[in-house]
């Protein structure tokens, strides 16, 4: 079944600047005991979000107003370290985002986000630092990430290009999984299949 597309996305950005963040912290793993993806995002960053009575922790980012509808995550080098639980993607994209920039990802988590809908786009350091201050001077600045040309653009018009695999881009923005994918190519397979019969 074709999911979400992800072509060109211009939103408000939440900063996250800190370095190896980890999928614990990303998602505690006490709460990965659910076996469908929904849910999980009421969980994101679940440490760093709430204090023990589950009262919000008003200096996080995202109990911050502010940023309520930013779809983009801009975190720290090495966003995504640590074991490879597929539902750190989950909890990103359940809450709300579509796309992580870093300057550097771990590649279980670039690939369990390439497979679950959520863009990871590395920078290089210079790019994320002056991201990071973009978003300090006006919290609202609206960031583009245009996937099909492959390029991150700020408000002031400061552009950088980001690699993906040519693969995973074409689902992106098609909104196939991989069996969706295959099933794309029906025609040509059964056309491969009659031209051998």
């Amino acid at each position: 079944m074709a999911k979400e597309t992800i072509t060109t996305l211009t939103s408000q950005a939440a900063p996250l600047p800190i370095e190896n963040i980890d999928t614990d912290q990303i998602i505690p793993a006490r709460f990965l005991k659910a076996t469908t993806r929904e849910g999980f995002g009421d969980n994101l960053f679940r440490d760093w979000r709430y204090n023990a009575d589950n009262t919000p922790k008003t200096d996080f980012v995202l109990n911050d107003p502010t940023y309520k509808a930013a779809r983009i995550l801009v975190a720290g080098k090495n966003f995504g370290m640590g074991s490879s639980r597929e539902h750190a993607a989950w909890a990103i994209h359940d809450y709300g985002f579509s796309v992580v920039i870093s300057s550097f990802f771990a590649d279980i988590f670039r690939n369990n986000s390439l497979n679950n809908f959520v863009l990871p786009v590395q920078v290089s350091d210079e790019f994320l630092a002056k991201t990071f201050a973009v978003i300090e001077a006006d919290p609202y600045a609206q960031i583009t990430v245009d996937l099909e040309n492959q390029q991150v653009t700020l408000p002031d018009g400061t552009a950088t290009a980001f690699d993906i695999n040519p693969y995973k881009k074409n689902c992106l923005m098609n909104g196939y999984d991989d069996i969706d994918y295959l099933i794309s190519l029906r025609p040509e397979i059964e056309a491969f299949q009659n031209s051998r019969a």
